[in-house]
């Protein structure tokens, strides 16, 4: 063990606390400002937002009989958000953590409407919770925060600079009053000027306002933080309200690519493999007629032309089952399969891929196999590439992002490529998007062209791919 040893680790311990002391006060200056502002103007903001929201919303509730009063309530929700996010803009001059954005639309991806889209807000418990904290919440608190913020900058300030402007303030002897602490206290004030009294304890009270001042304000700015932070930030529902649009989405766009890759297969099959066999079966039906006839010469040329249309109609089943799940991707996993399909490309491809992905489920694999081969087919129909490169690569964790596969395919080709409704590319993403990825297109004209593609991984697959898991 190799023990590494600094100055501040052998310094005396009332050092290291004093020194702790004066970075962390520090920090409180740093932040005081910016909180200082933020308690000011959301005083202001939450002076608006009572008076608008109170007046929409208790308009709304009294018109409830009516037909207006729906929609005039559901427009005070939407104006209680606007100064909801207003509120949690201003939070970030405080140098605070950010206030996540709530889910503000559970409803089902194919929910849809007019009176779906009407009630979305009174459905909705964030825009209740907004119109809360913006009617009652927040008014109170930034009262309450306004005065002790003008309390402490104001005592703070005008005692630190009252030896300057005192001066000037008109007086008469009844206004005296660092007179009557002289005859109070004549033990501590006994020959001082009532002019010198009055100096020296505003400046006292200066200092330890201006000394507390960053503590204040950035308690108060905690403060509603905290509160924010609970009204109108993100609830641990939304997180599964979330995975479940998202994953209700993925399944459909998902159900999208498979319905079109079948039709195209099925076009496909139709246009290639099932003429070739037509052919082939009249020409064994000719090849019948010429045996029986005797004639063979002519028998034997047939039998030359249906061995031919045999061996293509064999070798378009072939390209065609390349897309869909070669026998060596579920022998031997997704990296040989990809150095397979590379080899076959008609074009130069280079492959740099990690040996790890082999540890994505069967779905992955064959969605990533059937992108790469696509996008492979591309490159060497349309690209006008002289050589393709193709990663693929298990991507750890972070705390923002879980594990992910993350697949390249790169050209030098003159560029170009882009999403186009009926496009390849489009039915790419949505492979990609029904596993819960994205496609990713960069391909400026004159190229090169970089498509990847970036898939999430689950948490046992990502394990057993030795990536880290957070």
């Amino acid at each position: 063990m190799t023990t590494t040893t600094t100055d501040t680790a052998v310094a005396p311990p009332q050092q290291r606390a004093a020194e702790g002391f004066w970075a962390t006060y520090g920090r409180w200056w740093v932040n005081a400002p910016g909180s200082a502002v933020y308690l000011l103007v959301v005083f202001a903001l939450a002076m608006t937002s009572i008076g608008v929201l109170a007046s929409f919303f208790w308009t709304g509730i009294g018109l409830l009989i009516l037909v207006i009063g729906l929609p005039m309530v559901a427009l005070t929700l939407l104006i209680a958000r606007v100064f909801g996010v207003v509120d949690r803009f201003l939070l970030g001059l405080t140098g605070l953590p950010r206030v996540a954005e709530p889910e503000w639309n559970r409803d089902a991806p194919d929910a849809g409407g007019f009176w779906m889209t009407l009630t979305r807000p009174i459905r909705n418990g964030h825009y209740w919770s907004y119109l809360v904290h913006g009617m009652i919440v927040n008014p109170i608190i930034s009262t309450i925060s306004f005065a002790l913020t003008v309390t402490w900058l104001s005592v703070g300030l005008g005692g630190l600079t009252y030896w300057f402007w005192g001066v000037f303030l008109p007086r008469d002897d009844a206004g005296r009053w660092g007179q009557y602490v002289a005859d109070f206290m004549p033990w501590l004030f006994g020959g001082w000027s009532w002019w010198a009294i009055e100096v020296v304890l505003y400046l006292v009270a200066g200092i330890i306002f201006t000394f507390t001042l960053p503590w204040v304000m950035g308690g108060l700015a905690r403060m509603h933080h905290a509160i924010a932070q609970g009204m109108l930030g993100r609830w641990p529902s939304d997180d599964l309200a979330a995975e479940v649009r998202a994953e209700a989405a993925a399944r459909g766009l998902a159900v999208q690519a498979e319905d079109a890759a079948l039709r195209r297969l099925e076009r496909d099959i139709h246009d290639g493999p099932q003429q070739r066999l037509v052919r082939l079966q009249m020409d064994l039906a000719a090849l019948q007629r010429r045996a029986e006839a005797g004639d063979t010469d002519a028998a034997a040329e047939l039998a030359r032309e249906a061995q031919f249309h045999a061996k293509a109609a064999l070798d378009e089943m072939r390209a065609l089952s390349t897309g869909v799940a070669p026998p060596l991707l579920q022998d031997r996993g997704l990296a040989a399969a990809l150095s397979a399909l590379g080899a076959a490309t008609a074009l130069p491809v280079n492959l740099e891929v990690d040996p790890a992905v082999d540890a994505v489920s069967p779905e992955i694999a064959r969605t990533i196999y059937f992108v790469v081969a696509e996008l492979l087919t591309n490159a060497v129909k349309h690209s006008g590439a002289s050589e393709v490169t193709v990663r693929a690569a298990l991507r750890p964790a972070t705390a923002q992002t879980q594990a992910m596969l993350d697949v390249w395919v790169l050209d030098n080709g003159h560029g170009g490529a882009h999403m186009s409704p009926g496009h390849g590319l489009e039915g790419l993403r949505d492979r990609v998007a029904g596993l819960r990825g994205i496609l990713r297109v960069e391909s400026p004209y004159g190229g090169p062209t970089t498509i990847g593609a970036h898939v999430p991984l689950p948490a046992p697959a990502a394990a057993d791919a030795g990536v880290e898991v957070r």
